[in-house]
């Protein structure tokens, strides 16, 4: 994923034509549609969907981080909309998945810490949707969930885990690689046999050419270059191109980074709008654990999310070009 090829992607799709270009070769592998009057119809919405969710971004870069958490989210959902835009024409199909599709505890307790918090998923709304149709995932791998545990699932948060000589996560390999390299240690942590362990990261992974147990590693060769997918327990350090696995069986979840960042912003925009107090003490005295992870967080994820979303159009765009269909139909269209 090349950063600067998907931040001029972004502007090459503020465009009406460019815009309608490509929804129109989205939409032409759906066989119901009309590819044409749809791209028109949707372009419009596309367009101001991408350009304010990167207005949100950009705008909440230069804020403190007192609001942040506010833009942020809603940048992010207008990203994740223009996107399923891109695979579901009639979007949105009906008032229930305008929700955001998560809940928190109305009520905080008096020893409150945000990493002890959770957030619980509802059968409705925007996570469920584009959950099953951005990342595939029909049922979300947990009901509720803490934030600890979606810190633990961003590997450029994990060197504030190793600072409490508790990481979470254990690298791999580079993106792109054919070599695997898997602790043995990982073993006693997930209570399997190297065997087994390899059988349940298979389905993850390209075609397995070989593998064997050496020097304390289980080494696995596939036979094509990994990159991870976007519903999968493989994490990628978005400034080191590093592969990371979690090392708590628990913690094996195969989902989208998306995700993670969609519940922790939701929780945290949720904060800094009904629980002033507590949030105007984070920001200035600090007390606890929970400020570390949260100002990093926040810089992480301004980041991040943009180019992982944004890495949805540029991946579409080069596998739509692959297709005979595409290539025959929309020969004039230029990257």
């Amino acid at each position: 994923m090349q950063v600067k090829e998907i931040h001029a992607f972004y502007v090459h799709l503020m465009s009406q034509q460019n815009a309608q270009q490509y929804l129109s070769a989205c939409y032409q592998q759906i066989e119901t549609v009309d590819a044409s009057v749809k791209s028109f119809e949707n372009c419009n919405p596309f367009i101001h969907y991408l350009d304010h969710g990167m207005r949100f971004y950009e705008n909440g870069k230069q804020l403190e981080p007192l609001l942040q958490p506010m833009l942020f989210f809603y940048g992010m959902v207008h990203l994740i909309k223009a996107n399923l835009l891109s695979v579901r024409p009639q979007y949105p199909e009906s008032t229930a998945i305008l929700a955001h599709g998560v809940s928190t505890r109305k009520r905080k307790k008096k020893d409150y810490t945000f990493m002890d918090d959770e957030v619980k998923i509802q059968h409705n709304g925007l996570f469920s949707y584009f959950s099953t149709h951005l990342f595939s995932i029909q049922t979300s791998p947990f009901p509720k969930i803490k934030m600890d545990r979606l810190f633990a699932l961003i590997p450029e948060l994990d060197p504030l885990f190793q600072f409490q000589s508790d990481g979470k996560l254990t690298g791999i390999g580079m993106t792109g690689t054919k070599h695997l390299q898997f602790p043995v240690w990982l073993l006693d942590y997930y209570h399997l046999t190297a065997n087994a362990l390899i059988n349940r990261v298979k389905a993850y992974l390209p075609k397995l050419e070989k593998t064997k147990t050496e020097n304390g590693y289980i080494h696995v060769y596939l036979n094509a270059p990994f990159y991870p997918k976007d519903a999968s327990p493989f994490f990628t350090d978005m400034n080191e191109q590093a592969i990371y696995f979690p090392i708590y069986r628990e913690d094996f979840l195969p989902i989208s980074e998306v995700m993670v960042h969609y519940l922790l912003l939701y929780n945290l925009s949720m904060l800094c709008r009904y629980e002033p107090e507590w949030w105007g003490d984070l920001l200035t005295t600090k007390p606890d654990t929970d400020f570390p992870f949260i100002r990093s967080f926040l810089d992480i994820t301004a980041k991040k999310i943009p180019m992982l979303l944004g890495g949805n159009y540029w991946t579409n765009m080069l596998e739509l070009k692959s297709r005979p269909r595409f290539i025959q139909k929309i020969r004039n269209y230029k990257i």
